[in-house]
């Protein structure tokens, strides 16, 4: 298989076009200026300041150096650009306004307002040209490193022979970033690694202009941040437009920075621009009041009469200046035929990796995907005399990941510094890594599988949420369980775009033992549960497990967290022994098993024990006191909470029947979020307190997470 032989065209390496910034184009940048001044004076609130100085900045980027079609928000050829400064919306929205990519003056005019398509920070799914949902700082610049991991991969699994900047698969990722991104410790974490990966497609413009809310930024912030990402081994270049003393916007050298950036194959490119925040509103440039509040009716007049504009005039748009920039369609269109091209060449050469790509496109799953998942042997003592061997559920989750790597090669992953103990490495996949970065256990190349993301749980959470939006490729990332804490505004934000991403925790509870209360989740469980869109997943054996991934990845329209424990729990017989088959773990709940009368036929359950992950052995092991005493008990796993919310209330209802009978919940965490479950004749087993260091059959037993506690709460419920 070969490279297109027409790619050669396409110069991805090179800006769109050579630099440019005529009188029409200050014309259009300065229209554009006091557009943002009057939407935010229109809506009464939002950040003008920083969206008036950086005019000419996007200006260059949308004009002149990314490629992109305003026309097709979704093409594949498009370069990315991610405004990680969510608060200055404007600085988007004005330049999709600019280029006609689906917002209108109307559009600015109803700026922060219901149902408008210019909401207070952008939001993906919401804007066309919206690549990802930022406003909390630093999410987008963490978020692009995983853009460009997934246009690295991507181009890997698809044309790896061409040369650089040459295949229809080669983009940049464009990012704008303030001073609050650059404090934000999760960028630290991301830019450290994206430093390491040697991420030549990634750019970031950091608007340097030292004022935030709170105004001058030397109150709290005066590090060298070129220094820090020269360490980081990035290639840093300064662009200071106060160098002269007078504040000159020397767009030519701007531009210059960003195509040197560009070139860069092997270092990801900061460019430090040094700006005056709202310049040049005459009386409010250069402080915290442009910030994040109007400009006022006074600043407002004098910023249109410095400019040029008539003060009394509002959202004036000159057709003449509004034609000039949406030139820009008549050369995206130009540049799109030509990538057309050398994609058709690429698809002639290369029929199987069209396929492929039809089908990720498509977001349709493989040939083969369901009979890749493994079944796993029963391995179960009824006798609960503690024979069973049994398998973590977090062993069984590494051979599903393992028996799905040659069927799904759009899945990927990896760990947070414990892939061992995580069992995120598929079995004999490549790392994700520059060669020169291979170790003696470690190798790969840098179209590899296995990410390794190291001790920075935050941004590996931040970047499978880019891999999830910037690609057609699938990417789960690990860490135990009680480090989600770290991931949270991470994950609450891919909840928030519905991207599937996926979280592997492992050593979900007490269970883990020995590493003691700093290592054991008790309110994690819930606190996730508390995430609208968020799917928490806790099989109960090795045969849920495998069901259970299925089960996310059939489903793309938010993130999952698949929870599993450390400790070795039995396989049930499923289909025998009373025990149900495991394919109801996508509906969140399903009758493990069921209730008896003493000749073993069904009756209707007296006592309904519900539980999740490996506290689901302890209501078998309870329902098999309770039937023995004459209590016709039905055992309910309940491995995913959300997703049982979403079934038909038929099914709901067949699952926890309205029928008298009690019901007794047991997990090894907080009961918050259980009575709802429980109903009011209801009790929970659960873990109010932290844990403690000692092996887990001590804890659970000292605890009271046992077989007995819930055999006893029934009794109690039913003795009332």
């Amino acid at each position: 298989m070969t490279s297109a032989p027409s790619a050669s065209s396409l110069r991805r390496s090179e800006p769109a076009r050579g630099y440019t910034y005529s009188d029409l184009d200050r014309q259009a940048v300065d229209t554009l200026r006091v557009l943002a001044a009057d939407a935010v004076e229109k809506a009464g609130h939002g950040h003008p300041g920083t969206a008036i100085s950086l005019a000419p900045v996007a200006w260059q980027l949308f004009q002149n150096v990314m490629h992109h079609d305003p026309a097709d928000a979704t093409w594949a050829g498009r370069d990315r650009f991610i405004l990680s400064a969510g608060h200055s919306s404007l600085t988007l929205y004005l330049q999709l306004f600019a280029a006609g990519a689906g917002l209108e003056l109307e559009d600015l005019e109803s700026l922060r307002t219901w149902g408008s398509k210019t909401p207070g920070h952008p939001e993906y799914g919401h804007t066309d040209g919206v690549e990802i949902t930022t406003g909390p700082l630093g999410q987008g610049l963490a978020s692009s490193v995983g853009f460009a991991f997934a246009q690295r991969r991507l181009r890997g699994l698809l044309d790896p022979e061409a040369p650089a900047g040459t295949s229809p698969f080669d983009h940049h990722i464009f990012v704008i970033a303030s001073d609050g991104d650059l404090q934000e410790g999760v960028t630290s974490e991301a830019s450290s690694l994206a430093g390491h990966q040697e991420l030549g497609n990634l750019v970031v413009i950091y608007d340097d202009n030292e004022i935030s809310i709170e105004d001058d930024t030397d109150v709290a912030f005066s590090e060298d941040v070129a220094a820090r990402y020269e360490a980081y081994g990035w290639h840093v270049q300064t662009v200071d437009w106060l160098a002269t003393g007078d504040y000159v916007e020397d767009t030519a050298q701007l531009f210059t920075a960003l195509a040197e950036a560009k070139a860069q194959t092997s270092r990801p490119s900061l460019i430090k621009l040094r700006t005056v925040i709202g310049w040049p509103s005459p009386g409010k440039q250069d402080t915290g009041a442009i910030h994040g509040s109007k400009l006022g009716g006074v600043e407002l007049a004098g910023l249109k009469t410095v400019l040029g504009f008539d003060p009394e005039q509002h959202f004036a748009v000159d057709d003449g200046v509004l034609a000039h920039a949406r030139g820009v369609q008549e050369r995206a269109a130009a540049f799109r035929a030509t990538w057309e091209d050398a994609y058709a060449a690429w698809r002639g050469a290369n029929p199987e990796r069209a396929r492929l790509f039809d089908r990720l496109s498509a977001g349709e799953l493989p040939e083969g995907f369901t009979e890749a998942f493994p079944t796993f042997e029963a391995d179960f003592d009824p006798t609960f005399s503690g024979g069973a061997k049994g398998l973590a559920t977090r062993a069984a989750s590494g051979k599903v990941l393992t028996a799905l790597a040659p069927v799904m090669p759009e899945l990927w992953g990896g760990s947070a510094d414990l892939a061992g103990s995580n069992n995120t490495t598929m079995d004999g996949e490549p790392s994700f890594i520059p060669a020169s970065r291979q170790t003696a256990t470690w190798k790969g190349d840098p179209y590899g599988r296995t990410l390794h993301f190291g001790i920075r749980e935050h941004a590996a959470g931040s970047i499978i949420n880019g891999i999830s939006l910037g690609s057609l490729l699938r990417a789960y990332m690990g860490t135990f369980l009680i480090f989600s804490d770290y991931q949270r505004p991470a994950i609450r934000i891919g909840a928030l775009m519905g991207t599937p991403a996926i979280y592997v925790w492992t050593h979900d509870s007490i269970g883990l033992g020995e590493d003691g209360p700093t290592h054991q989740p008790v309110e994690q469980l819930a606190s996730l549960r508390a995430i609208p869109g968020l799917a928490v997943v806790r099989p109960a054996d090795a045969n849920e497990v495998s069901w259970a991934w299925k089960a996310i990845l059939e489903q793309t329209d938010g993130p999952a967290g698949i929870v599993l424990s450390r400790q070795n729990l039995p396989v049930f017989p499923r289909n025998e022994q009373g025990f149900a088959g495991a394919e109801n773990t996508a509906r969140g709940a399903y009758v493990l098993m069921d209730s008896t009368d003493a000749d073993g036929a069904p009756v209707e359950p007296q006592a309904i024990l519900i539980g999740t992950g490996s506290e689901v052995q302890l209501a078998v092991e309870a329902r098999e006191s309770l039937q023995s005493e004459g209590v016709p008990t039905r055992v309910v796993s309940a491995p995913c909470l959300e997703w049982f919310d979403a079934q038909e209330e038929s099914y709901r209802d067949a699952v926890l029947p309205e029928n008298g009978a009690v019901r007794v919940s047991v997990e090894a965490g907080i009961a918050q979020g259980w009575a709802k479950y429980t109903g009011v004749r209801g009790a929970q087993v659960s873990l109010e307190h932290y844990g403690a260091s000692a092996d887990f059959q001590t804890l659970f037993r000292e605890y009271g997470i046992t077989a007995e506690a819930v055999a006893a709460a029934a009794r109690d419920l039913l003795g009332r």
